[in-house]
């Protein structure tokens, strides 16, 4: 394919959103195999420049690696519509429900996707932590409308929950508080709409969080997951059909548990993850026989 048909291609980075220094990091990467592979293309964050700069650049194309808020929740895809650019990824619909953990986790449960048993709490709204406690057990406490596991805890008393939930409500007004899994984490990466090899994630930190994610050295990371043919091919099932329903398209990633009696749980749809050399959906990509930047124009590709 001609690196002309491109045209001039934005990639958007930074924002500002909690994630914003993952997603200057995934931009860059992003940025640097356009160049290296002969596509026009320039750095844009939207933090620093007027959105409808991107007209008065001639640009015809955007490639979005904007993580978390205003990149992921459709706002920056409804943005572009309007504008008439083509972007990379989900639409406005499926970028905003995948973003909204409590509205993707009512989507599985209408559709008997499994997904662990949850309930939300408002910020200013009255509900009882000891109740919560004595429903639950142990809970992971999550931002809402947050992702790289921003504001996310483990609680198994009154007093973590508390805690937990007073950091949360510094990042949304509305917090899912999710069954506590003890299992395996796994994530399957989507690319043209089709399952990538399963990952599976271990780390000696209690759950994959923030620091395990883009910090630890301790975390592991198995490619393909040590899974039978059946299992694989089963989350591989249930991960397409969430990306599905919540409207998801192209490209992203979907993460799951297995539980110690061998359950599978579908924890969440990124419809922007990261995109450095070593995250999660090049790693899938890499197993399926592609580099980097073969992966970065088969995702531009869908914008032609």
């Amino acid at each position: 394919m001609s690196q002309k048909q491109y045209g001039k291609v934005a990639v958007l980075l930074g924002g500002n959103s909690a994630e914003r220094e993952v997603s200057l990091n995934s931009g860059s990467a992003i940025l640097n195999a356009l160049i290296t592979n002969g596509v026009d293309a320039i750095a844009f964050d939207p933090k620093e420049r007027e959105l409808a700069e991107l007209k008065t650049l001639g640009i015809d194309r955007v490639f979005i690696a904007l993580h978390g808020r205003g990149g992921e929740d459709g706002t920056i895809q409804g943005a572009l519509e309007f504008m008439g650019l083509p972007y990379t990824g989900s639409g406005v619909l499926g970028s905003a429900l995948a973003m909204d953990k409590v509205r993707c986790k009512q989507l599985f449960v209408a559709n008997n996707l499994p997904t662990a048993k949850f309930t939300t709490v408002k910020k200013g709204e009255g509900f009882s932590i000891e109740s919560i406690i004595n429903e639950f057990g142990a809970v992971m406490v999550k931002p809402s409308h947050e992702g790289s596991s921003i504001g996310m805890a483990k609680a198994s008393t009154s007093e973590e929950l508390k805690s937990a939930l007073e950091n949360a409500f510094k990042f949304d007004d509305e917090v899912l508080l999710e069954q506590w899994i003890t299992g395996t984490e796994y994530t399957v990466s989507m690319l043209n709409n089709q399952p990538l090899s399963v990952i599976e994630m271990k780390t000696p930190r209690g759950f994959y969080d923030y620091e395990a994610k883009y910090k630890s050295s301790t975390t592991s990371y198995h490619c393909p997951a040590d899974l039978s043919n059946a299992d694989t091919a089963y989350l591989q099932m249930i991960a397409t059909q969430a990306f599905s329903l919540v409207g998801a398209k192209d490209w992203g990633r979907v993460d799951a548990m297995r539980d110690q009696s061998g359950e599978f749980y579908l924890l969440e749809v990124n419809t922007v993850p990261g995109m450095t050399e070593k995250s999660l959906v090049p790693m899938a990509a890499k197993d399926s026989g592609r580099d980097f930047a073969q992966l970065v124009l088969e995702i531009l590709d869908s914008t032609l």
